[in-house]
Order: structure tokens, then C-alpha cells, then sequence
């Protein structure tokens, strides 16, 4: 049973965001993506412009070899097939043992049951985080969802308490995305209402927000909900600038990538919920 107080999200400090954001700017991490072949460019795009590094090594020959000397390994199942299956798994397996940490994207988990027999495997290789939408973190957790492929027909609000007893169960910080996203990690929620919907009308935004809160968590394990719920907020401050200013979903790609380029820490200190 989940306390009150993880039931009342809390908005997320904005010196804290800004710190985690200078650490991410400092250290450049190298992010092993492992993510759909619809989304890998406009990924290594996002992760560029943040400050880190990607690189999409996807080879079963590689993959172990690459996730282990990688800051952070992110494992988006949107394509699934049997040789991405081999790779993921190689990849976390050798995460796990040189302590690298990793990010389960569980793409359109629910409707299709492959995807989801294997994610729900990966829970037991203990995944730092994990980032879906509404529906994708319900039928993850084993509650009745109503998911459409990639699009979620749920609530982000609504599937607070699934996201939470994710959490709990794995022991990774979980994000459920949506009009306002909310991470937690079992005992605390932060809430974040940046984003703007016209980020739902852009292929790859949601995927490469996880790539980024894999950045984010390669700074170290000091305090992963903070850092998962910073990734949160900055491509949602950024996102919601860039569709303000955009006449739809052509012009709202570079406006987003220059916006996340230009941030600075000192920027999310003046955001207010």
C-alpha cells in the first residue's frame, strides 16, 4: 500500500533541476542506445544537443561489449525482433555487471504480447529507471489499461498508483508521461506540467526522453528520482517554448533541438509550477 504522502505529487525543486543539468554539461556522458530503428536519429539529435554523447552500436557481436564501457544503456523495445532481443539482452547483462545503469522503454507494452513477455522479463535484470506513458507503465504493472500501439488512452494522473507500485516492485524510478508527468521512486512523486501536447503529434519525442533520462542517470546513483524527474522537466520546459513559438509539427523540431541546446542551469531556476 502506498503512503499519502507518495499519492500527493510534490513539484521537483528547480535549483535541484539546474544542478543536475550542469553535471549532466560536465561530464558529456556516452549513451548506448539500443531504441527503434523510427526514432534513432531524431535520438542522437536530442542526446547531441543536451550535451551528451549517442551512439547506436546494435550487433549482438557489440552490444556487451559497448554497454559496458557506456555511461548510461537505453533499451526501447518500439521495433522488437528476435536479434534485438539477443542484443538487449547481452547489453543489460554486461550493464549489470560493470554497473552501468539502464533504461527500459516499454514501448506499446500491453497491446502485443511479445513485447510485453519480454519486458516484464527485464524487470527481473533490475532496470534504474523506467519511462512510458500512461498506458505502457499500467499493463507493465499487471493493471488493466487501454493502450493503442504507441498512443496511450489513459490518464498520466491516472496511472500514478501503477506507476508507483512499479517502482516498488523494481526498484527503479519509474516516469509516466503525459500532460503533466509524474517519477517517482515508490516513496516520493514529483510532478512535472511543462510539456504541450504538439509534442504528441512529433514521432520520437517520448522515445528520446528516455535516452535522455539515461543521460541524466549516468551522472551517478546519488538520487535517481531527481535526476529521471530533471530529464523530465527540461524536455518538457523545452518542448512546451518550442511549441509556443511553432506553426506545428515541421517547425517544432529544430526550435526543440535548439531549445534544448541553449538551456542553461540557471534558466530552470526561474520555472514555477
Amino acid at each position: 500500500m502506498s503512503s499519502p504522502d507518495v499519492l500527493n505529487p510534490i513539484p521537483l525543486p528547480n535549483t535541484v533541476a539546474a544542478y543536475w543539468l550542469s553535471q549532466l554539461r560536465e561530464k558529456t556522458p556516452l549513451i548506448h542506445c539500443l531504441t527503434n530503428q523510427v526514432v534513432q536519429n531524431f535520438t542522437a539529435n536530442v542526446l547531441l544537443a543536451i550535451g551528451a554523447s549517442p551512439a547506436m552500436v546494435v550487433a549482438k557481436q557489440e552490444a556487451a561489449e559497448f554497454s559496458a564501457i557506456a555511461g548510461g544503456l537505453l533499451v526501447n523495445v518500439g521495433t522488437l525482433n528476435d536479434i534485438q532481443i539477443e542484443s538487449m539482452t547481452l547489453a543489460v547483462s554486461a550493464a549489470n555487471v560493470a554497473g552501468v545503469p539502464w533504461v527500459l522503454d516499454p514501448v506499446a507494452v500491453g497491446g502485443l504480447a511479445y513485447r510485453t513477455d519480454f519486458c516484464r522479463d527485464l524487470l527481473n535484470l533490475k532496470p534504474a529507471a523506467i519511462r512510458g506513458n500512461a498506458s505502457e507503465i499500467m499493463a507493465l504493472a499487471g493493471f488493466s489499461s487501454s493502450g493503442r500501439g504507441v498512443d496511450s488512452a489513459d490518464d498520466s494522473r491516472a496511472a500514478l498508483p501503477a506507476a508507483i507500485r512499479l517502482a516498488q516492485r523494481s526498484g527503479a524510478v519509474v516516469a509516466v508521461t503525459g500532460e503533466v508527468d509524474y517519477v517517482t521512486d515508490g516513496k516520493t512523486c514529483y510532478a512535472l506540467p511543462f510539456g504541450d501536447v504538439l509534442m504528441t503529434r512529433v514521432v520520437g519525442t517520448g522515445c528520446a526522453l528516455s535516452a535522455v533520462v539515461a543521460a541524466f542517470i549516468a551522472s551517478g546513483d546519488e538520487n535517481r528520482l531527481e535526476q529521471v524527474a530533471t530529464a523530465c522537466m527540461v524536455m518538457a520546459i523545452c518542448g512546451g517554448a518550442a511549441a509556443m513559438v511553432s506553426n506545428g509539427p515541421g517547425s517544432f523540431t529544430p526550435l526543440f533541438l535548439d531549445g534544448l541546446y541553449n538551456l542553461q542551469p540557471q534558466q530552470l531556476i526561474g520555472k514555477t509550477l
